[in-house]
Protein backbone atom coordinates (compact mmCIF):
# COMPACT_ATOMS: atom_id res chain seq x y z
CA UNK A 1 0.00 0.00 0.00
CA UNK A 2 1.28 3.46 -0.93
CA UNK A 3 1.62 5.68 2.13
CA UNK A 4 1.52 9.45 2.47
CA UNK A 5 5.24 9.24 3.23
CA UNK A 6 5.90 7.93 -0.27
CA UNK A 7 3.86 10.72 -1.88
CA UNK A 8 5.95 13.16 0.17
CA UNK A 9 9.18 11.54 -1.00
CA UNK A 10 8.06 11.63 -4.63
CA UNK A 11 7.08 15.30 -4.39
CA UNK A 12 10.45 16.20 -2.85
CA UNK A 13 12.25 14.11 -5.48
CA UNK A 14 10.52 16.00 -8.31
CA UNK A 15 11.25 19.41 -6.77
CA UNK A 16 14.87 18.77 -5.80
CA UNK A 17 16.07 16.30 -8.45
CA UNK A 18 13.44 16.41 -11.20
CA UNK A 19 13.39 20.12 -11.97
CA UNK A 20 16.09 21.03 -9.44
CA UNK A 21 14.39 24.31 -8.52
CA UNK A 22 16.79 27.23 -8.20
CA UNK A 23 16.55 30.15 -5.77
CA UNK A 24 13.76 32.57 -6.71
CA UNK A 25 12.91 30.59 -9.86
CA UNK A 26 9.25 30.57 -10.97
CA UNK A 27 7.61 27.14 -11.15
CA UNK A 28 4.65 26.17 -13.33
CA UNK A 29 2.74 23.01 -12.35
CA UNK A 30 0.43 21.41 -14.92
CA UNK A 31 -1.94 18.86 -13.42
CA UNK A 32 -5.39 17.29 -13.46
CA UNK A 33 -7.77 18.67 -10.83
CA UNK A 34 -7.88 15.20 -9.25
CA UNK A 35 -4.17 15.58 -8.40
CA UNK A 36 -4.76 18.48 -6.00
CA UNK A 37 -3.42 16.78 -2.86
CA UNK A 38 -0.18 15.81 -4.57
CA UNK A 39 0.14 19.31 -6.04
CA UNK A 40 -0.10 20.71 -2.51
CA UNK A 41 2.84 18.54 -1.44
CA UNK A 42 4.77 19.46 -4.56
CA UNK A 43 4.12 23.15 -3.98
CA UNK A 44 5.54 22.98 -0.48
CA UNK A 45 8.72 21.24 -1.60
CA UNK A 46 9.28 23.60 -4.53
CA UNK A 47 9.03 26.56 -2.18
CA UNK A 48 11.34 24.86 0.31
CA UNK A 49 13.79 24.31 -2.54
CA UNK A 50 13.83 28.05 -3.20
CA UNK A 51 11.06 28.70 -5.74
CA UNK A 52 10.13 32.35 -6.08
CA UNK A 53 6.55 31.60 -7.12
CA UNK A 54 4.36 28.67 -8.12
CA UNK A 55 1.69 28.92 -10.82
CA UNK A 56 -0.91 26.28 -11.72
CA UNK A 57 -2.42 25.16 -15.02
CA UNK A 58 -5.32 22.80 -14.33
CA UNK A 59 -7.18 20.39 -16.59
CA UNK A 60 -10.05 17.91 -16.21
CA UNK A 61 -10.83 14.90 -18.39
CA UNK A 62 -14.59 15.43 -18.54
CA UNK A 63 -14.41 19.17 -19.17
CA UNK A 64 -11.79 18.67 -21.85
CA UNK A 65 -13.95 16.04 -23.53
CA UNK A 66 -16.98 18.34 -23.53
CA UNK A 67 -15.01 21.09 -25.25
CA UNK A 68 -14.42 18.77 -28.21
CA UNK A 69 -18.02 17.56 -28.21
CA UNK A 70 -19.66 20.97 -28.18
CA UNK A 71 -17.26 23.56 -29.57
CA UNK A 72 -17.35 24.31 -33.29
CA UNK A 73 -14.40 23.58 -35.55
CA UNK A 74 -13.92 27.33 -35.99
CA UNK A 75 -13.69 27.91 -32.25
CA UNK A 76 -11.34 24.96 -31.74
CA UNK A 77 -9.06 26.45 -34.39
CA UNK A 78 -8.72 29.71 -32.47
CA UNK A 79 -5.83 30.08 -30.02
CA UNK A 80 -6.04 33.45 -28.27
CA UNK A 81 -2.95 35.61 -28.12
CA UNK A 82 -3.04 35.71 -24.32
CA UNK A 83 -2.14 32.02 -24.18
CA UNK A 84 0.99 32.67 -26.21
CA UNK A 85 1.83 35.78 -24.20
CA UNK A 86 1.38 33.91 -20.92
CA UNK A 87 3.80 31.13 -21.86
CA UNK A 88 6.33 33.58 -23.27
CA UNK A 89 6.17 35.57 -20.04
CA UNK A 90 6.85 32.38 -18.05
CA UNK A 91 9.81 31.51 -20.25
CA UNK A 92 11.21 35.04 -20.17
CA UNK A 93 11.17 34.78 -16.37
CA UNK A 94 13.10 31.48 -16.56
CA UNK A 95 10.33 29.24 -15.24
CA UNK A 96 10.68 25.50 -14.80
CA UNK A 97 7.75 23.24 -15.71
CA UNK A 98 6.36 20.24 -13.85
CA UNK A 99 3.76 18.11 -15.64
CA UNK A 100 1.79 15.52 -13.70
CA UNK A 101 0.13 12.70 -15.65
CA UNK A 102 -2.81 10.75 -14.26
CA UNK A 103 -5.38 10.96 -17.07
CA UNK A 104 -7.50 8.01 -18.13
CA UNK A 105 -6.04 6.39 -21.29
CA UNK A 106 -8.50 6.46 -24.17
CA UNK A 107 -10.69 9.09 -22.53
CA UNK A 108 -11.39 10.67 -25.94
CA UNK A 109 -12.04 7.37 -27.74
CA UNK A 110 -15.55 8.38 -28.83
CA UNK A 111 -14.65 11.95 -29.78
CA UNK A 112 -14.35 12.96 -33.44
CA UNK A 113 -10.63 12.62 -34.26
CA UNK A 114 -10.85 15.48 -36.73
CA UNK A 115 -11.88 17.94 -34.01
CA UNK A 116 -8.93 16.89 -31.85
CA UNK A 117 -6.62 17.30 -34.82
CA UNK A 118 -7.97 20.78 -35.58
CA UNK A 119 -7.35 21.93 -32.01
CA UNK A 120 -3.88 20.43 -31.86
CA UNK A 121 -2.81 21.86 -35.19
CA UNK A 122 -3.97 25.32 -34.13
CA UNK A 123 -2.20 25.12 -30.77
CA UNK A 124 1.11 23.80 -32.09
CA UNK A 125 1.12 26.30 -34.96
CA UNK A 126 0.62 29.16 -32.52
CA UNK A 127 3.13 27.96 -29.95
CA UNK A 128 5.74 26.49 -32.31
CA UNK A 129 8.63 28.82 -31.50
CA UNK A 130 8.02 28.53 -27.75
CA UNK A 131 8.50 24.75 -27.83
CA UNK A 132 12.25 25.28 -28.14
CA UNK A 133 12.35 26.21 -24.45
CA UNK A 134 11.91 22.60 -23.35
CA UNK A 135 13.12 20.84 -26.51
CA UNK A 136 16.45 22.70 -26.20
CA UNK A 137 16.52 22.35 -22.39
CA UNK A 138 16.69 26.12 -22.01
CA UNK A 139 14.84 25.67 -18.72
CA UNK A 140 14.22 22.69 -16.47
CA UNK A 141 11.17 20.49 -16.95
CA UNK A 142 9.95 17.23 -15.52
CA UNK A 143 7.10 14.83 -16.27
CA UNK A 144 5.97 12.46 -13.52
CA UNK A 145 2.90 10.32 -12.90
CA UNK A 146 0.63 9.73 -9.93
CA UNK A 147 -2.11 7.10 -9.80
CA UNK A 148 -5.80 7.77 -10.37
CA UNK A 149 -8.74 5.37 -10.20
CA UNK A 150 -9.69 6.11 -13.81
CA UNK A 151 -6.21 5.29 -15.07
CA UNK A 152 -5.86 2.26 -12.78
CA UNK A 153 -9.10 0.69 -14.02
CA UNK A 154 -7.80 0.74 -17.61
CA UNK A 155 -4.55 -0.93 -16.52
CA UNK A 156 -6.24 -3.41 -14.14
CA UNK A 157 -9.84 -3.78 -15.38
CA UNK A 158 -10.55 -6.95 -13.36
CA UNK A 159 -9.75 -5.42 -9.98
CA UNK A 160 -11.92 -3.28 -7.75
CA UNK A 161 -11.38 0.48 -7.82
CA UNK A 162 -9.41 0.40 -4.58
CA UNK A 163 -7.29 -2.61 -5.53
CA UNK A 164 -6.51 -1.21 -8.98
CA UNK A 165 -5.56 2.18 -7.54
CA UNK A 166 -3.22 0.64 -4.97
CA UNK A 167 -1.59 -1.67 -7.51
CA UNK A 168 -0.98 1.13 -9.99
CA UNK A 169 0.40 3.33 -7.21
CA UNK A 170 2.77 0.57 -6.07
CA UNK A 171 4.02 0.16 -9.63
CA UNK A 172 4.51 3.89 -10.25
CA UNK A 173 6.51 4.38 -7.07
CA UNK A 174 8.64 1.29 -7.70
CA UNK A 175 9.70 2.29 -11.22
CA UNK A 176 10.28 5.87 -10.02
CA UNK A 177 12.71 4.47 -7.43
CA UNK A 178 10.72 5.59 -4.40
CA UNK A 179 10.20 3.27 -1.44
CA UNK A 180 9.49 3.57 2.29
CA UNK A 181 13.09 3.09 3.40
CA UNK A 182 15.31 4.44 0.61
CA UNK A 183 16.77 7.78 -0.39
CA UNK A 184 15.29 8.30 -3.87
CA UNK A 185 17.51 11.30 -4.60
CA UNK A 186 20.64 9.14 -4.07
CA UNK A 187 19.04 6.34 -6.13
CA UNK A 188 18.50 8.78 -8.99
CA UNK A 189 22.05 10.14 -8.79
CA UNK A 190 23.39 6.58 -9.18
CA UNK A 191 20.91 5.80 -11.97
CA UNK A 192 21.80 8.96 -13.91
CA UNK A 193 25.48 8.00 -13.76
CA UNK A 194 24.75 4.51 -15.12
CA UNK A 195 22.66 5.93 -17.97
CA UNK A 196 25.29 8.52 -18.86
CA UNK A 197 27.99 5.82 -18.89
CA UNK A 198 25.99 3.88 -21.51
CA UNK A 199 25.53 7.06 -23.56
CA UNK A 200 29.26 7.83 -23.41
CA UNK A 201 30.11 4.32 -24.69
CA UNK A 202 27.70 4.73 -27.59
CA UNK A 203 29.24 8.10 -28.43
CA UNK A 204 32.71 6.54 -28.50
CA UNK A 205 31.61 4.09 -31.20
CA UNK A 206 30.31 6.95 -33.40
CA UNK A 207 28.04 4.62 -35.38
CA UNK A 208 26.85 5.52 -38.87
CA UNK A 209 23.62 3.54 -38.56
CA UNK A 210 21.74 1.05 -36.39
CA UNK A 211 20.09 -2.21 -37.47
CA UNK A 212 17.10 -3.49 -35.48
CA UNK A 213 15.53 -6.96 -35.77
CA UNK A 214 12.88 -8.61 -33.59
CA UNK A 215 10.65 -11.66 -33.36
CA UNK A 216 7.67 -9.49 -34.39
CA UNK A 217 9.19 -9.00 -37.84
CA UNK A 218 10.98 -5.68 -37.37
CA UNK A 219 13.89 -5.32 -39.80
CA UNK A 220 14.90 -1.67 -39.75
CA UNK A 221 18.00 0.37 -40.55
CA UNK A 222 18.22 3.80 -38.91
CA UNK A 223 21.04 6.05 -40.11
CA UNK A 224 22.20 8.67 -37.62
CA UNK A 225 23.10 12.29 -38.29
CA UNK A 226 26.78 13.09 -38.53
CA UNK A 227 28.20 14.31 -35.19
CA UNK A 228 25.23 12.83 -33.36
CA UNK A 229 25.27 12.82 -29.57
CA UNK A 230 23.70 10.15 -27.36
CA UNK A 231 21.83 11.35 -24.30
CA UNK A 232 20.81 9.40 -21.23
CA UNK A 233 19.94 10.19 -17.64
CA UNK A 234 19.46 13.87 -16.92
CA UNK A 235 20.08 17.05 -18.90
CA UNK A 236 21.79 20.37 -18.23
CA UNK A 237 20.50 23.87 -19.00
CA UNK A 238 22.73 26.57 -20.54
CA UNK A 239 23.10 27.95 -17.00
CA UNK A 240 24.56 24.63 -15.84
CA UNK A 241 21.52 23.37 -13.92
CA UNK A 242 21.24 19.55 -14.03
CA UNK A 243 17.72 18.12 -14.04
CA UNK A 244 15.80 14.91 -14.82
CA UNK A 245 13.06 15.58 -17.40
CA UNK A 246 11.39 12.15 -17.20
CA UNK A 247 10.68 10.14 -14.06
CA UNK A 248 11.08 7.27 -14.82
CA UNK A 249 13.74 7.17 -17.53
CA UNK A 250 15.64 4.15 -18.84
CA UNK A 251 16.62 5.33 -22.33
CA UNK A 252 19.72 6.29 -24.25
CA UNK A 253 18.59 8.32 -27.25
CA UNK A 254 19.94 10.17 -30.26
CA UNK A 255 18.98 11.79 -33.58
CA UNK A 256 18.28 9.87 -36.80
CA UNK A 257 19.16 11.32 -40.19
CA UNK A 258 15.84 12.50 -41.63
CA UNK A 259 16.25 10.59 -44.91
CA UNK A 260 18.15 7.60 -43.51
CA UNK A 261 15.56 5.12 -42.20
CA UNK A 262 14.62 2.08 -44.29
CA UNK A 263 12.69 -1.11 -43.57
CA UNK A 264 9.72 -2.18 -41.50
CA UNK A 265 8.98 -1.78 -37.80
CA UNK A 266 6.25 -3.44 -35.75
CA UNK A 267 5.05 -1.74 -32.58
CA UNK A 268 5.32 -3.86 -29.45
CA UNK A 269 2.92 -1.82 -27.30
CA UNK A 270 -0.21 0.28 -27.89
CA UNK A 271 0.16 4.02 -28.36
CA UNK A 272 -2.05 6.51 -26.52
CA UNK A 273 -2.42 9.46 -28.90
CA UNK A 274 -4.87 12.35 -28.52
CA UNK A 275 -6.91 10.42 -25.97
CA UNK A 276 -7.23 7.34 -28.21
CA UNK A 277 -5.38 4.02 -27.96
CA UNK A 278 -3.81 2.76 -31.21
CA UNK A 279 -3.08 -0.98 -31.21
CA UNK A 280 -1.16 -3.54 -33.30
CA UNK A 281 0.37 -1.15 -35.81
CA UNK A 282 3.38 -1.07 -38.12
CA UNK A 283 5.25 1.31 -40.40
CA UNK A 284 7.31 0.82 -43.55
CA UNK A 285 10.02 3.43 -44.17
CA UNK A 286 11.75 4.37 -47.39
CA UNK A 287 14.50 7.00 -47.34
CA UNK A 288 13.32 8.17 -43.96
CA UNK A 289 9.61 8.52 -44.76
CA UNK A 290 6.68 6.35 -43.67
CA UNK A 291 5.30 5.11 -47.00
CA UNK A 292 2.90 2.45 -45.69
CA UNK A 293 1.26 1.58 -42.38
CA UNK A 294 -1.61 -0.26 -40.75
CA UNK A 295 -3.26 -0.72 -37.37
CA UNK A 296 -5.86 -3.15 -36.05
CA UNK A 297 -7.40 -0.46 -33.87
CA UNK A 298 -7.65 3.34 -34.40
CA UNK A 299 -6.04 3.32 -37.85
CA UNK A 300 -7.63 6.70 -38.59
CA UNK A 301 -5.94 8.20 -35.52
CA UNK A 302 -2.65 6.76 -36.71
CA UNK A 303 -3.18 8.37 -40.11
CA UNK A 304 -3.86 11.72 -38.46
CA UNK A 305 -0.61 11.40 -36.52
CA UNK A 306 1.30 10.75 -39.76
CA UNK A 307 -0.45 13.54 -41.64
CA UNK A 308 -0.19 16.14 -38.88
CA UNK A 309 2.53 18.00 -40.79
CA UNK A 310 5.26 17.25 -43.34
CA UNK A 311 7.72 16.09 -40.69
CA UNK A 312 5.33 13.69 -38.96
CA UNK A 313 6.23 10.84 -41.34
CA UNK A 314 9.94 11.12 -40.50
CA UNK A 315 11.83 10.22 -37.33
CA UNK A 316 13.13 12.66 -34.75
CA UNK A 317 14.48 10.21 -32.18
CA UNK A 318 15.76 6.66 -31.77
CA UNK A 319 16.07 5.30 -28.23
CA UNK A 320 17.59 2.16 -26.72
CA UNK A 321 15.88 0.74 -23.63
CA UNK A 322 16.91 -2.60 -22.08
CA UNK A 323 14.17 -5.22 -21.90
CA UNK A 324 15.21 -5.82 -18.27
CA UNK A 325 14.40 -2.25 -17.26
CA UNK A 326 12.30 -1.91 -14.08
CA UNK A 327 9.29 -0.74 -16.11
CA UNK A 328 9.49 -3.74 -18.40
CA UNK A 329 10.06 -6.19 -15.55
CA UNK A 330 6.93 -4.90 -13.84
CA UNK A 331 4.99 -6.71 -16.57
CA UNK A 332 2.49 -3.86 -16.63
CA UNK A 333 1.21 -2.09 -19.73
CA UNK A 334 0.61 1.44 -18.42
CA UNK A 335 -1.12 2.82 -21.55
CA UNK A 336 0.96 5.95 -20.97
CA UNK A 337 4.00 6.88 -23.03
CA UNK A 338 6.00 8.21 -20.07
CA UNK A 339 6.05 4.68 -18.64
CA UNK A 340 5.70 2.42 -21.67
CA UNK A 341 8.55 4.13 -23.57
CA UNK A 342 10.83 3.19 -20.68
CA UNK A 343 9.93 -0.46 -21.03
CA UNK A 344 11.07 -0.85 -24.64
CA UNK A 345 13.25 0.56 -27.39
CA UNK A 346 11.29 3.26 -29.14
CA UNK A 347 11.24 5.69 -32.03
CA UNK A 348 9.68 9.12 -32.20
CA UNK A 349 7.98 10.59 -35.22
CA UNK A 350 8.43 14.33 -35.61
CA UNK A 351 10.63 16.92 -33.96
CA UNK A 352 14.11 15.94 -32.75
CA UNK A 353 15.96 17.09 -29.64
CA UNK A 354 18.72 19.54 -30.69
CA UNK A 355 20.92 18.22 -27.87
CA UNK A 356 21.33 15.02 -29.92
CA UNK A 357 23.72 16.67 -32.37
CA UNK A 358 26.95 18.33 -31.29
CA UNK A 359 26.33 22.06 -30.99
CA UNK A 360 22.66 21.55 -31.83
CA UNK A 361 21.27 23.67 -29.01
CA UNK A 362 23.06 26.68 -30.50
CA UNK A 363 21.76 26.03 -34.03
CA UNK A 364 18.69 27.63 -35.52
CA UNK A 365 16.12 25.61 -37.45
CA UNK A 366 17.84 26.10 -40.80
CA UNK A 367 21.19 24.91 -39.46
CA UNK A 368 19.60 21.81 -37.96
CA UNK A 369 17.93 21.02 -41.28
CA UNK A 370 21.28 21.35 -43.09
CA UNK A 371 22.72 18.78 -40.70
CA UNK A 372 19.97 16.30 -41.60
CA UNK A 373 17.55 16.87 -38.72
CA UNK A 374 13.80 16.49 -39.14
CA UNK A 375 11.37 19.31 -38.38
CA UNK A 376 7.82 19.00 -37.07
CA UNK A 377 5.45 20.59 -34.61
CA UNK A 378 4.94 17.29 -32.78
CA UNK A 379 7.06 14.57 -31.19
CA UNK A 380 5.32 11.21 -30.71
CA UNK A 381 7.09 8.16 -29.29
CA UNK A 382 6.06 4.60 -30.09
CA UNK A 383 7.50 1.40 -28.68
CA UNK A 384 8.96 -1.46 -30.71
CA UNK A 385 11.46 -3.16 -28.38
CA UNK A 386 10.93 -6.84 -27.50
CA UNK A 387 12.39 -9.63 -25.40
CA UNK A 388 14.40 -10.95 -28.37
CA UNK A 389 15.35 -7.66 -30.01
CA UNK A 390 18.82 -7.46 -31.52
CA UNK A 391 20.53 -4.16 -32.28
CA UNK A 392 23.76 -3.82 -34.23
CA UNK A 393 25.77 -0.65 -34.67
CA UNK A 394 27.36 -0.19 -38.08
CA UNK A 395 30.45 2.02 -38.22
CA UNK A 396 31.55 4.20 -41.12
CA UNK A 397 33.94 1.49 -42.36
CA UNK A 398 31.21 -1.18 -42.26
CA UNK A 399 32.34 -2.76 -38.98
CA UNK A 400 29.37 -4.28 -37.15
CA UNK A 401 29.28 -3.98 -33.35
CA UNK A 402 26.62 -5.84 -31.31
CA UNK A 403 24.72 -3.45 -29.01
CA UNK A 404 21.67 -5.49 -27.92
CA UNK A 405 21.13 -9.23 -27.76
CA UNK A 406 17.96 -10.75 -26.28
CA UNK A 407 16.66 -7.26 -25.64
CA UNK A 408 19.54 -5.99 -23.50
CA UNK A 409 22.89 -4.22 -23.77
CA UNK A 410 25.89 -6.47 -24.36
CA UNK A 411 28.31 -3.88 -22.92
Amino acid sequence: MVSEKMYDKLAKLVAVKGVNVQKDQPVVIRANVQDLEFVKKLTRYTYEAGAGSVEYEWRDNDLNKMSYQYMSDETLAEVPQWKYDKMKYQQDKGACYISIVSDKPGVLADVDSNKINIANMAYYSKMDDLMAYTMNNEGQWCVVGVPSVEWAKVVFPDLSDEEAFEKLGDAIFKVTRVSEDNDPIKEWEDHDKEMMDHANKLNEFNFKKLHFTSELGTDLYVELVKDHNWGGGGNTTPKGVFFDPNMPTEECFTMPLKTGTNGIVYASKPLSYNGKVIEDFWFRFENGKVVDFDAKKEKESLKQLLDFDEGSRYLGEVALVPYDSPVSLSGILFFNTLYDENAACHLALGRPYPENIKGGVDMDKEELLKHGANDSMQHEDFMFGTREMSVDGIKEDGTIVPIFRHGNFVF
